[in-house]
């Protein structure tokens, strides 16, 4: 999992003895926490008597504790007793952040260059305060003797060492800076330039869900997973079944302690799961002899439930061996080669320290890279896998046959591109969001054989000089790359490619998962670059129709896309993998909602269009199987979204674009899936469409990218919105038919 950890950022609530002057209270954490040791934050098991505001959660145990007061006794016995009431505070402070959940941020520790790592970063203010009162416990506080010998007597020159690149955590602001302490996201309305989306809130009570897939088995069924290793099943009505798909909690390595990357971290359904039952997940575990590693596994669904996997199918394709808690990875997906995609973290700690450039560069190990392999079959070698022939490193005797990319750090979601609904451009391009270590983040397109250059650089940047102006490098740069004025950890997305909002087609779609900033990239191809667009959520009065909300839960977990190619995400308020604060969201692009939609609505609920809403029956004990939404055969009972009524139907949409009927002879036709209605709506002439006292007519609002022809004025469906929202426009006379005209 990236460093801005999906299963743990932490809320702290802290006592912090007051200080002089200004006494700093209480606050609430949500950052980035991580210890020296890159290690999770803890609750030690016993009550800390020093640095007590860090016994709830912090990075010491009572033996650390201990030893911080040793010294800070130590210290205050060369201190000037008039000193002690004064000096004292801000010398405890200092220490004790050592405790500090953030630690590893205060100390600079994931920058390897740093050259100064034995004091914690000051904020400018707080450090001149330090160095004005209490300059001569400097020399005790450190034993650099750089800094011994010049800061005692040169306040710039002190506060400059212990300057942090990235000010938000440096003590004090740490505890108090607004941006990471606000416990919900808050979301920017009507910015100039940011494209304007609303959206629904589809599942909420979820503990840190870390993914949203679909079995593209026609079923339009949600699978969320969340980090402590429990699978829901999600129906295409919201509602979720009482016993979850697949519950490992007992294998999976996830613990309560706020800032854990471990835990449940992928899932992936095969392309024939209709015909073989089979899906994969990745997940973190120790093994009997305490070692922590990431297993990647192949699992069967029950044959007398659909909804219920079997646990004792497991069969293991791979197992690493984790070197640190950090930077696990955790994507799984299929190509549409039909071969498997593994994403795996550098192996932790900071700046890939291992070895001599590194794991991400060594291509004779599995961390730090992308692995393809083809799951239906065994290898020569007895490997529970086949290596697919064309990987672009069968041949090197150095390389592990399993790489297809490397020079990856800590990529945090990735996805295949569906391509156009129409042209099928773009189909296949896998994106891919990296996190940073800390300076850039960046958005990377995976191409075979490619070295996207972590640790020689990050982002478009060098990171380790002596590897960045090697010639023989060859790294691929991202499309995309930014600072931390914009965010501090990347959480990839999807390129939208549903049928519903059709402004958004072809836009990468991708977030940030510590400040929850949306955004978009669009592909300018004459100048072979990608731009970035904020997307905001639309103000109340913008989002103002039936459970459309503009706001959400800050810390973007992850995106996802359902069957029908339409775009999710899930963040929390409270990121821990044990709270249950976790939410899907889906977008709704507002121009899709007709401002007539009320009286629509009015309309419909007095008209007899009944039998054309029969939802489908949930699973039940003696009906395991999950239900069809979409053929010939079960029309009636489909989750209809009706396109248009002619006497008094003429069309109708089964949910995700699976099938469409005309009934204008009474012939039912249906079109190849997948695909959206405006690819049949084209191949129909408009004699069809424009019969004799036609009552209703289609509104063809674009729905596979293109924009719409006419004004969206006359009959319509509501594809954004709940089912139990579909509603129809009525066409109050011809006049409205010419004026559109």
């Amino acid at each position: 999992m990236s460093d801005a950890q999906r299963g743990g950022f932490s809320c702290v609530t802290c006592e912090i003895p007051e200080r002089q002057p200004g006494g700093l209270l209480s606050c609430c954490l949500l950052a980035h926490p991580q210890c020296l040791d890159y290690g999770p934050p803890f609750q030690p098991p016993f009550h800390l008597e020093f640095c007590s505001a860090y016994e709830n959660f912090g990075c010491c145990d009572q033996e650390r504790d201990n030893s911080i007061a040793a010294k800070y006794w130590d210290i205050m016995d060369y201190i000037d007793p008039r000193e002690h009431k004064l000096c004292g505070t801000y010398i405890k402070d200092i220490l004790c952040q050592e405790c500090s959940p953030y630690a590893a941020h205060l100390y600079d520790a994931e920058n390897p260059r740093t050259p100064l790592r034995n004091l914690p970063g000051l904020c400018f203010d707080y450090c001149s305060e330090f160095h004005s009162s209490c300059h001569s416990a400097i020399s005790l506080l450190t034993s650099d003797r750089h800094i011994q010998e010049c800061c005692e007597t040169n306040k710039t020159r002190f506060c400059d060492l212990l300057h942090l690149h990235d000010e938000d955590y440096c003590f004090p602001n740490v505890l108090k800076n607004t941006a990471l302490n606000h416990n919900l996201g808050s979301v920017v309305e009507d910015h100039k330039g940011c494209l304007q989306l609303c959206l629904t809130e589809v599942a909420n009570g979820l503990r840190n869900p870390v993914l949203m897939v679909h079995a593209n088995d026609h079923t339009h069924r949600m699978f969320i997973a969340e980090q402590v290793g429990v699978i829901w099943v999600y129906l295409p009505d919201g509602s979720r079944l009482e016993e979850p798909f697949l519950d490992i909690r007992s294998l999976v390595l996830a613990t309560p302690w706020l800032g854990d990357e471990r835990g449940f971290l992928g899932m992936a359904f095969h392309p024939k799961y209709k015909d073989n039952s089979k899906f994969y997940i990745y997940y973190s575990y120790m093994d009997k002899n305490r070692v922590e590693k990431i297993r990647i596994s192949e699992l069967k669904v029950l044959a007398s439930d659909a909804n219920k996997a079997d646990p004792r199918s497991e069969r293991n394709l791979l197992e690493l061996e984790e070197p640190a808690a950090n930077h696990n990875g955790g994507q799984l997906h299929f190509g549409v080669d039909g071969y498997m995609y593994l994403f795996t973290g550098d192996g932790g700690k900071a700046g890939d320290p291992f070895g001599t450039f590194g794991n991400a560069q060594n291509k004779s190990t599995f961390l730090g890279k992308v692995l393809r392999i083809d799951v239906d079959g065994r290898s020569s070698d007895g490997k529970p896998y086949r290596i697919p022939p064309d990987n672009p490193f069968v041949s090197d005797p150095k390389a592990r046959p399993e790489v297809y990319a490397y020079g990856v750090r800590n990529m945090w979601r990735c996805a295949v591109d569906r391509g156009d609904p129409v042209t099928k451009k773009g189909r296949g391009r896998i994106f891919c969001g990296d996190v940073g270590q800390n300076r850039f983040e960046e958005v990377d397109v995976i191409v075979k054989g490619g070295n996207y250059g972590w640790r020689a650089k990050e982002g478009f940047e060098c990171y380790d000089t002596r590897l960045c102006h090697n010639s023989s490098l060859d790294d691929i740069l991202p499309i995309f790359a930014y600072g931390r004025s914009v965010g501090k950890s990347v959480t990839g997305g999807f390129v939208y490619r549903g049928c519903e909002s059709p402004n958004l087609n072809g836009l990468y779609i991708f977030g940030d998962f510590m400040n929850g900033r949306l955004m978009a990239l669009q592909e300018d191809e004459k100048r072979n670059k990608w731009q970035k667009q904020d997307i905001c959520i639309g103000s109340t009065k913008t989002c103002a129709f039936p459970r459309m909300i503009s706001s959400y839960s800050k810390f973007i977990i992850s995106f996802a896309e359902d069957e029908a190619g339409e775009l999710y995400f899930l963040s929390t308020s409270y990121p821990s993998a044990y709270a249950p604060h976790g939410s899907l969201y889906k977008f709704i692009d507002p121009a899709r909602l007709v401002k007539m939609f009320f009286h629509a609505k009015f309309f419909y609920n007095h008209h007899t269009f009944s039998s054309y809403r029969k939802q489908p029956n949930k699973t039940t004990p003696q009906n395991k199987k999950p239900q069809t939404l979409c053929s010939p055969s079960a029309t009636p009972q489909c989750i209809v979204k009706t396109i248009g009524v002619i006497n008094p139907l003429l069309f109708s949409h089964c949910k995700g674009g699976n099938a469409a009927f005309s009934v204008t002879s009474s012939l039912w036709e249906p079109f190849p899936e997948p695909a959206c209605p405006e690819v049949w709506l084209q191949q129909r002439t408009m004699s069809q469409w424009l019969l004799p006292g036609l009552p209703w007519l289609h509104c063809s609002k674009g729905l596979c990218g293109k924009k719409p022809a006419l004004p969206c004025a006359f009959g319509a469906s509501y594809p954004s919105l709940p089912e139990q929202d579909q509603a129809f426009i009525p066409l109050a006379a011809w006049n409205l038919f010419a004026l559109a005209f």
